[in-house]
């Protein structure tokens, strides 16, 4: 399981919980000067995960406002900025001269080094609390030039659509369920963020040629893998479908493929027997005929299915399932095994 650290400010009596508040954020974001109508009892909580060089934090609060001085900048400097997804309330942003509404599912950035202004205000009057999701990203660990990332500074931008979406994404299901990964897998998952927070800055600079080529290339591997999990029942799905969903050509895509060591046919058949497989060995589908499952997961011709279920897994789909029922008979050969995106 990642590592996670959570800090919950109802450990302690209502009087001491928004001093425990402005302890934590600058002990591990920045020091900032925060108001908020709920300091008599500032009811929040954090999660932090450390994902290589990236460090994500889940934020829960009550509404309220931050200022970043050049005072508290002189003060502590840690040289990152932060890349912030709304994720219930509505936030704004402010910095070098831009103003922005932050509403849920859009993200601001900025640059914790230069003064800032942000607020986060819950919609909600019965819960009063708002929500974020912030990517804290070390300024030597984005390849993009410094002296173009002001033009992005308290702004916004979608979380909605394309990259924007899958970083989104990203993010929610890491911070959201990290107890489905590794603690091995953290520098991985931290370079997958890195990459779809990189293209994401990238192409709102409208200069996504200033964007690293490999960033470019993982970034849209991620992307292709992700369409490929979220259409993977439809049994239409081909190389041709995924590469003209992502508007380049057959040959770019299976040039993309290469580093991965498959074939993207070999990929979303994977895939697709991963999921059967899966439906195969549960216990609430145990009724459920085995061509329903193959059917389900983009497999219609019976003959076809088993032919290449028995050549992944050593056994026909009938078998597999009753092998899972007596451990005495589960069938030993090595699964085909396939990641799925971070995001999906």
């Amino acid at each position: 399981m990642l590592h996670r650290q959570t800090v919950d400010t109802t450990v302690l009596p209502p009087g001491e919980r928004f001093g425990m508040w402005l302890d934590l954020v600058a002990r591990t974001s920045a020091p900032m000067r925060i108001s908020s109508a709920h300091d008599d009892d500032f009811a929040a909580h954090a999660a932090f995960i450390e994902l290589g060089p990236i460090h994500l934090v889940k934020y829960h609060y009550p509404s309220l406002e931050a200022t970043r001085t050049p005072k508290l900048i002189r003060q502590s400097d840690p040289e990152v900025y932060m890349l912030a997804l709304t994720t219930d309330g509505v936030g704004t942003s402010s910095q070098d001269g831009r103003h922005s509404e932050i509403r849920a599912g859009e993200f601001t950035f900025y640059n914790v080094s230069r003064p800032h202004d942000v607020g986060h205000h819950a919609t909600d009057p019965e819960r009063e609390r708002a929500t974020s999701v912030i990517t804290m990203i070390p300024h030597a660990a984005l390849p993009l030039p410094p002296h173009r990332m002001a033009a992005l500074f308290g702004g916004k931008m979608s979380g909605r659509e394309g990259i924007g979406a899958l970083l989104a994404q990203f993010l929610l299901q890491v911070t959201g369920h990290p107890e489905q990964y590794h603690a091995a897998d953290a520098g991985r998952l931290g370079a997958v963020g890195l990459d779809l927070a990189t293209t994401m800055l990238g192409r709102h600079l409208v200069a996504e040629d200033e964007v690293p080529t490999e960033v470019r290339r993982r970034a849209l591997v991620t992307q292709v893998q992700a369409y490929v999990h979220r259409h993977v029942g439809d049994p239409a799905l081909s190389p041709r479908v995924v590469a003209d969903a992502h508007h380049i050509s057959l040959r770019s895509l299976h040039r993309l493929f290469e580093a991965q060591e498959t074939t993207v046919a070999s990929y979303i058949r994977d895939v697709r027997l991963a999921r059967c497989r899966r439906d195969l060995t549960d216990p609430a589908l145990r009724t459920q005929p085995v061509q329903v499952i193959a059917a389900r997961w983009g497999f219609p011709d019976k003959a076809h299915f088993s032919r290449v279920f028995r050549a992944a897994y050593g056994a026909s789909p009938q078998a597999y399932r009753e092998s899972t029922s007596d451990p005495a008979r589960i069938v030993n050969r090595p699964a085909s095994t396939v990641n799925p995106p971070p995001a999906d």
